[in-house]
């Protein structure tokens, strides 16, 4: 069921996507492209499989409902830091704080921990996560999102003035910086394909790690 990495909320956990209040026919393309394996990345192997099984109609009726919905305010939340908690992979591909406890710088990394250990390995969708990245993201992001003196292309020409989608083309405002750093670097290391990709394609094309980090940090931000 969708609902078992999605939520029935839709905000999804940090492995997956926010599928909430996505354009009906964007969701349709996308299981066209697991479908086809224009869209193969790490994470994309349950996403091939249930393509492959799905029909058309239940793909529909899928993308309506969570079309429906609308992103939960506070599911998620980003913060800047220098220091994160010590973190080890757990349940679900999931992080929590260390047993032992402790801290460590954070680099140049997305660290997501769960607001509530118990209620994130349970999939409560009323349980959100705290996204923390490194401190300037934010400013920096909102300057990349801008085109970046040139760097790259602003979000707007394709994803509208308040970045909240066009038509088919998604909303990327109040999306995981998780999940908007790996569609990034999917498109940019030629995991994700497509017409819809290729627009994208000079979008990331000079973009580093710490730009894509910063950038997903920035469109987390900002209201979905």
């Amino acid at each position: 069921a969708c609902a078992q990495c999605h939520l029935p909320s839709g905000d999804g956990h940090p492995e997956s996507a926010s599928l909430a209040g996505l354009p009906i026919a964007y969701v349709r393309r996308q299981m066209t492209a697991f479908k086809t394996g224009t869209r193969a990345n790490v994470r994309a192997g349950v996403m091939i499989a249930m393509a492959q099984v799905l029909s058309e109609d239940e793909v529909t009726a899928a993308a309506q409902y969570y079309a429906g919905l609308k992103p939960t305010a506070g599911y998620n939340e980003v913060v800047e830091t220098d220091t994160v908690k010590k973190s080890v992979i757990g349940a679900g591909g999931m992080r929590f704080a260390a047993p032992d406890g402790g801290s460590e710088p954070i680099g140049e990394r997305i660290i997501v921990l769960p607001k509530n250990d118990t209620e994130a390995t349970l999939r409560d969708p009323h349980s959100g996560f705290t996204d923390y990245v490194p401190q300037g993201s934010i400013a920096k992001g909102n300057a990349l999102a801008s085109g970046g003196d040139g760097k790259t292309v602003a979000c707007s020409l394709c994803h509208g003035p308040e970045l909240q989608g066009m038509g088919e083309v998604p909303g990327i405002t109040g999306r995981t910086a998780t999940y908007i750093f790996r569609q990034l670097n999917d498109i940019q290391a030629g995991m994700r394909n497509g017409v819809g990709v290729a627009f994208m394609k000079p979008v990331v094309a000079n973009l580093t790690q710490s730009d894509m980090i910063a950038l997903a940090a920035y469109l987390e931000t900002q209201k979905p």
